[in-house]
């Protein structure tokens, strides 16, 4: 899979070699001024514990993933303050071994069965391989021992770690949701075909489906290589804005449970299906993204594209990365929208509830030499995003640094409590391999975004019920097992 990710990190890599002939990129100390400095110690004073008492201080952590949102490589980065506390106030250091998103499992698994775990990697729900398989299979360890429901830092969490829970313990440590898709586009191609303003569109209630739609068949002409959707999360972004998922989880019961037959499920399919038969997406090729070379966004800064549902962390990047695929920052040009809304729903909007985000989870390897760390630096990271000092200077970072608009704060602190009115959680993050390829592809959205002759979900649904409801119960008895 291909991520936008490595593309807007590749200028930044050095040129040491990592075994296999692999490059290897070298982080940078970024400050803070010291007024900055001052005000965030203070606040983290009141939040945090002592750091002369405080469990996992003046240590290091090893920090497992395909990406690093802790240290910076760029003098164009902004200075990640929940690191920056945990580094100055504690003491702490952080070690990165680095993996892709493809290999991240088998290379874990190798380093645990060599007795060389890591401490910590990214949690989430749907795009980590943590929860709930490499819990049963013993790759993470409950963070219980380390996470306080009762402090005041960790309560909030609690509701959101519930949903991964197995034998009664949590095994990711959640330290903030955040807004799973947005809907990108560039306003200057917004305003050269003369359509209406996304954004203003939400602000007067009329950021439909249909308004979407209408956009996209308008847009859309194949023989000018034009296409009103390209990526990954378009495929379930009908799903997601009509608050629904193909399965859910009972943080009761601790099981998952069935949801394929939603009307509103139903609904948002088939406007997927009239999209992509009526060529409004690029999938040629059964492809993921493969729009002029494959990278996150290509095409949208020419009007090649038109919308790109994506999460709004791949906009904090330095400038000259974003505007060199989405449009011109300095000019106002990118800018992001909700999910738009069904029109024959419930009036709401919605957008999936995320963890796999800089705020995000996190979880404890099985073995960890310092959990106790990989703790303290969570906690670190949970007071960077309810503390209003530290939001305030990391706004201000946004705006100075990644030139974020007022219109794109603004917008994100909505999409913020979209996400958080509504909560819908993807829990499609690990499953067992035949279990996701049916949820994903042979009766999920991507069966229908990712073919040049794909079956309408009536088709779908009929010829993978009984596998998919078999798999489902498959797992859920391994779960009770597991219990």
């Amino acid at each position: 899979m291909k991520r936008f990710i490595a593309i807007a990190l590749s200028l930044l890599m050095v040129v040491a070699l990592v075994g296999c002939g692999r490059k290897r990129r070298e982080p940078i100390v970024l400050t803070l001024s010291t007024e900055d400095s001052e005000a965030i110690l203070r606040a983290a004073g009141v939040q945090l514990p002592d750091a002369s008492v405080a469990p996992g201080a003046n240590s290091k952590v090893i920090w497992f993933g395909w990406d690093d949102p802790f240290q910076n490589y760029s003098e164009g980065e902004i200075v990640n303050t929940g690191f920056w506390t945990f580094k100055e106030k504690y003491n702490c250091t952080l070690e990165y071994i680095e993996t892709t998103y493809e290999e991240h499992t088998d290379k874990l698994a190798n380093l645990i069965t060599a007795d060389n775990p890591p401490d910590c990697m990214t949690g989430g729900s749907n795009a980590t391989a943590i929860f709930p398989m490499n819990c049963i299979n013993k790759m993470f360890q409950p963070i219980d021992p380390w996470i306080d429901f009762n402090d005041p830092l960790w309560a909030p969490t609690k509701d959101m770690a519930d949903y991964f829970t197995l034998g009664g313990q949590h095994y990711q440590i959640v330290m903030e949701t955040a807004p799973a898709n947005v809907v990108v586009y560039n306003r200057r191609v917004i305003d050269e075909y003369g359509y209406d303003d996304p954004a203003e569109l939400y602000f007067n209630d009329d950021w439909t489906w249909a308004k979407f739609y209408e956009m996209c068949m308008d847009f859309s002409d194949g023989e000018e290589n034009r296409y009103a959707l390209d990526g990954w999360a378009y495929s379930g972004m009908f799903m997601e804005a009509a608050g629904q998922q193909l399965l859910y989880l009972n943080t009761e019961t601790n099981r998952y449970y069935s949801n394929i037959d939603s009307p509103e499920i139903e609904r948002g399919m088939q406007y997927l299906y009239d999209l992509v038969k009526n060529d409004c997406t690029y999938h040629e090729g059964n492809s993921r993204w493969v729009l002029r070379g494959g990278d996150f966004g290509i095409g949208m800064k020419e009007g090649d594209c038109l919308f790109y549902v994506i999460g709004e962390k791949f906009f904090q990047y330095p400038v000259e990365e974003i505007e060199g695929i989405w449009g011109d920052l300095h000019e106002g040009e990118v800018m992001f929208a909700p999910l738009p809304r069904d029109e024959q729903g419930d009036g709401n909007y919605y957008i999936s509830t995320s963890f796999n985000d800089i705020k995000g989870a996190i979880g404890i390897i099985t073995g960890a030499e310092n959990p106790e760390g990989a703790a303290l630096l969570a906690a670190c990271v949970r007071f960077k995003v309810i503390d209003p000092t530290v939001i305030a200077i990391d706004e201000r970072q946004l705006r100075e640094t990644y030139l974020w608009s007022d219109d794109m704060i603004e917008m994100s602190n909505i999409c913020d409590d979209i996400a958080k009115a509504n909560v819908v959680i993807d829990v499609t993050g690990n499953l067992p391999s035949n279990l996701q390829d049916a949820v994903r592809t042979r009766m999920g959205p991507d069966g229908i975004a990712r073919s040049n002759d794909p079956s309408s979900w009536a088709q779908m649904k009929e010829n993978n019920l009984e596998s998919f409801q078999y798999y489902l119960d498959d797992l859920n008895a391994k779960m009770a097992e597991y219990d």
